[in-house]
């Protein structure tokens, strides 16, 4: 259903509606994804909603009256005309609505008065005070017919109570299973213009549930939650969860406003969230699960469905005599206890909720967003695509908690505590009526920044539920504008600022009329980004490696469309377009230097792809791992020059002359197996292009003899220089990120020759580690230095101890000793300590031996993860290869050498006489 094309139909002709009378309306609720407002009044309450269940529609008017006086016709003849499933269908009145009768009679609509269910009508118009039908008009909708229905519900809630209200008014008996619901809210009389425009859905609408009694209900007897599981020896990672609807709880919270545990009503049902499977089969779980299954049943005896191996919950259950059967998802269960890893059933379990069904589900989502890193968790992980409807999302984190149990707290405490629509609201009127924010919504900032941009992600077009927040969200950012960020004016994570920098870069991402307003927030001079001619350009899309990034020397600007032309033979080689080569997030940094994250993919599907980023960036083909797709052509439209360079193949002239003029703020320089992505005013200036670059692939040649892996990698590797990394001063990866400050290290090539380079070299080693001979966390830090001793001394003879400070002889011989001091503790084995016996031997026994391990290590497979015994087999590897026994050696310095090792390599090597350990062991 176009909800938009739907609206138009429902208000065609009508400028205003006159809501004026001896009558008070209702302020009704909407929910459901396909329900959205047709009138509102001033105060933004929702006086008349549509909605779709099933293949049929539903009109909600906030008052039986709205149905009967002569001012609403023009409405009612639009609604009857959209809810017809033919337009010969007979629509048939109740007789609660006579008047209704008599007035479309009067106007020459021929309808079917008193009618009842049972007279094949295609439309019915009653009123919401009897649910004696209530289930017979649910499956009418469903089947395909229109439902026409007004009443008010605050007079109602006078004798049963507010709290009643949503779950057993009879006329949200059967609207609820379409996400509207009437409310004991009283609405405005007046005269409401009709904008052109759906009207947006209020943020907060008060329901009136007692969600304290809720919580009484599902927290009886429960003291503490276990969230790292029962068994400490394999503890459970929970994710975190995003609760954003209206009928959504936090039943089990951190004491950082996480969420682990939720529950919401919807439509007629109810639902129970947990952040992993592990909590619905822990036996520490039982009082909560059982407290769960009797809330989920709504006082009513249910059968009890268990899916998806939960055998422990179905022992559960049995002991306690509730009857449950072990089953995949089937009609005629009431209650159905599953996993989040399969949304096969979505469909069948959203009516199965709608219509009373209650569901207890669980799962993480962090490992599934691990392996597929390019996707969005909150709108594509299979569990949320059945949660989000239910306003509960699975967020793709882990859970972070200092103690391995939270307690449950007090039903009072935990229903006051945080939401995210009540944060969203409350900051939005921070922001508009520039208060200052009290406790303990200050506290929530942090938690609405990451929540926000979560939410932001889930797919709105055609849920009003959903885009009413993309919404209001767009109105916040326009009201303050895009926040300016940089090194110069960073920002603080738990601002305002960093609240609406988030928010503009997902709106940017999601909603394209945001990227239309973006000028008028953001501007800058289009004269800074010139744009180039059409470029064709050949791509390497064959990689036997890992993913690669392939530079295409063009830079696509900020929040500008840039247009790429690919031929049909690439739209299955999974290939993507990346804009921007700065990927480090810095989302859980206390401080900014420039938007968090900065990088936007692609998935190329289409032989031709526009694109564009709020923030630009350098663009990028990536070609995924083990490709054999082969050179092929992209033409880019719209994008600007970058200075690039390529060692071997750019004419120094041309670079000279031209190339390094070009406009883009970033430029790369690229060898054999490295490219370099830096400032371009770093690289215009920059006098020895070529000879820097030939040094580069001297150095990177020298890593690969060390590594004794083949002359040319599978890729370059990369290093970008950023204005804010997300750990220290550089970090490994792809890219190998450095801070800016640190150009020098990357590009002097005269001071490399004149005191060596360390920090590039020493994350390019980082790369060069395999778990096999690496010992976490002792030689973390260390062996990766092999990689700068080697580079240093071999291709610019800097000596180790000119090379780095830490290695002069004098600082060397002071940390051997502190280290035997201290009784060799492995727990101070780390970073130079952890070095000096692998520099040790290579003194004694050259490089080459180094070279004929780390190559011999690549032909060993299965090499368990257990330092012990990888310390072990170093040991005897290294005494393998210089013919000596290194185990006295390795026990010197604190290495948990076996007693057998120690045999076996006392009977099979000689002693080692030059062992420069012997001093301190003999002491």
């Amino acid at each position: 259903m176009d909800s938009q094309h739907s609206y138009d139909s429902l208000v065609r002709g009508i400028l205003s509606i006159d809501v004026t009378g001896d009558f008070n309306p209702c302020e009704l609720l909407l929910t459901g994804d396909r329900a959205f407002p047709v009138l509102v009044d001033s105060k933004g309450q929702v006086l008349i909603a549509a909605s779709q269940y099933g293949k049929g529609r539903i009109v909600v008017t906030a008052h039986e009256a709205m149905l009967q006086f002569p001012q609403f016709l023009p409405f009612i003849k639009n609604a009857l005309s959209w809810l017809r499933p033919s337009p010969k269908a007979l629509i048939g009145v109740h007789r609660s609505l006579d008047a209704l009768s008599e007035l479309l009679h009067s106007s020459g609509i021929k309808v079917q008065p008193d009618a009842t269910l049972g007279d094949f009508l295609g439309v019915f118009c009653r009123d919401a005070y009897n649910d004696v039908q209530a289930d017979d008009l649910v499956q009418f909708v469903k089947r395909g017919g229109g439902l026409l229905i007004g009443g008010q519900a605050w007079h109602w809630s006078y004798q049963h109570g507010k709290e009643a209200v949503l779950v057993r008014f009879p006329g949200n008996l059967v609207i609820s299973v379409a996400g509207v619901y009437f409310t004991a809210n009283v609405g405005e009389n007046g005269v409401f213009s009709v904008p052109e425009k759906i009207p947006r859905i209020p943020l907060i609408t008060e329901h009136g549930l007692d969600i304290q009694r809720d919580l009484q209900t599902l927290l009886k007897g429960v003291e503490r939650f276990n969230v790292k599981g029962d068994d400490l020896q394999n503890q459970m990672v929970p994710s975190p969860l995003l609760i954003h609807g209206a009928l959504a709880f936090p039943v089990g919270i951190t004491d950082t406003y996480h969420s682990f545990l939720a529950a919401a009503y919807y439509g007629r049902g109810r639902i129970v969230v947990a952040s992993h499977e592990g909590f619905l089969n822990i036996s520490s779980m039982k009082s909560f699960l059982l407290n769960a299954i009797s809330w989920l049943s709504a006082g009513k005896e249910r059968k009890v469905g268990i899916g998806d191996n939960l055998q422990e919950l179905y022992s559960m259950l049995n002991q306690a005599k509730i009857p449950c059967e072990l089953t995949n998802f089937k009609k005629h269960l009431g209650i159905y206890c599953c996993t989040a890893y399969d949304a096969k059933e979505r469909e069948r379990i959203h009516e199965f909720v709608s219509e009373g069904g209650g569901l207890l589900i669980g799962g993480q989502s962090w490992y599934w967003a691990s392996v597929n890193p390019d996707s969005s968790a909150i709108a594509e992980y299979p569990g949320n695509k059945i949660l989000n409807k239910f306003g509960i999302g699975i967020i793709q984190h882990y859970l972070e908690v200092a103690e391995n149990s939270c307690p449950a707290g007090e039903a009072s405490e935990i229903a006051s505590t945080y939401h995210f629509r009540k944060a969203f609201l409350k900051f939005k009127e921070h922001i508009r009526n520039e208060e200052i924010l009290q406790p303990p919504y200050f506290l929530w900032l942090q938690k609405l920044v990451q929540d926000i941009t979560i939410f932001l992600e889930i797919p709105a077009m055609n849920s009003r539920p959903f885009s009413s927040v993309h919404e209001e969200a767009l109105e916040l950012v326009q009201i303050k504008g895009i926040p300016e960020v940089s090194k110069h004016n960073p920002i603080q994570a738990d601002s305002d600022q960093a609240i609406l920098l988030q928010i503009a870069s997902v709106l940017y991402n999601v909603l394209p009329e945001f990227q239309a307003l973006v000028p008028s927030l953001k501007p800058f001079d289009p004269s800074s980004y010139p744009t180039a001619p059409s470029q064709n350009i050949q791509v390497n899309g064959s990689n036997k490696g890992n993913e690669a990034w392939r530079s295409t020397g063009m830079y696509a600007p900020p929040a500008t469309t840039v247009t790429l032309l690919f031929s049909p033979s690439t739209l299955n080689a999974k290939l993507q377009v990346q804009i921007g080569c700065h990927t480090d997030s810095l989302v859980n940094h206390k401080e900014w230097k420039r938007p968090p994250v900065v990088t936007r993919r692609f998935p190329v599907e289409r032989e031709r792809m526009e694109v564009s980023s709020l923030w630009g960036g350098l663009l990028y083909i990536i070609v995924p791992e083990n490709s054999s797709l082969g050179y092929f052509s992209v033409t880019i439209k719209g994008a600007t020059q970058a200075p690039y360079f390529k060692h071997g193949e750019t004419n120094i002239q041309d670079w000279q002359d031209t190339i390094h003029h070009y406009p883009a703020p970033w430029a790369e320089l690229e060898t054999e197996n490295i490219i370099l992505t830096l400032p371009s005013d770093a690289v215009r200036s920059h006098d020895g292009i070529a000879f820097l670059l030939q040094t580069w692939d001297q150095m990177m040649r020298a890593i690969t003899q060390l590594a004794a892996i083949p002359s040319i990698f599978p890729r370059p590797e990369r290093i970008v220089a950023d204005v804010h990394i997300a750990a220290g001063w550089m970090h490994s990866g792809y890219p190998v990120m450095s801070d800016v400050e640190a150009l020098p290290e990357i590009i002097d090539v005269q001071d490399f020759y004149a005191k060596g380079t360390w920090g590039p070299i020493h994350e390019l080693g980082h790369n060069q580690q395999k778990s096999g001979w690496n010992f976490p966390p002792h030689t973390t830090e260390a062996t990766c230095n092999l990689w700068s001793v080697y580079v240093n001394e071999t291709v610019l003879s800097i000596s180790r101890e000119i090379a780095h400070p830490e290695l002069q002889l004098h600082a060397r011989k002071e940390r051997i000793e502190n280290y035997i001091r201290n009784g060799a503790n492995l727990n101070d084995f780390e970073i130079f300590t952890a070095l000096e016996p692998y520099l040790q031997l290579q003194e004694a026994f050259g490089w080459d031996s180094y070279i004929h391990i780390l190559a011999k290590y690549q032909t060993m497979s299965n090499i368990p993860d257990d330092n012990r015994y990888k310390m072990n087999l170093w040991a005897e590897t290294f005494s393998q290869e210089v013919n000596r026994n290194l185990a006295p050696f390795f026990k010197t310095w604190g290495w948990p050498i076996e007693d057998t090792v120690s045999e076996n390599l006392a009977l099979s090597y000689p002693a080692w006489a030059e062992d420069p350990m012997i001093e301190y062991r003999h002491s």
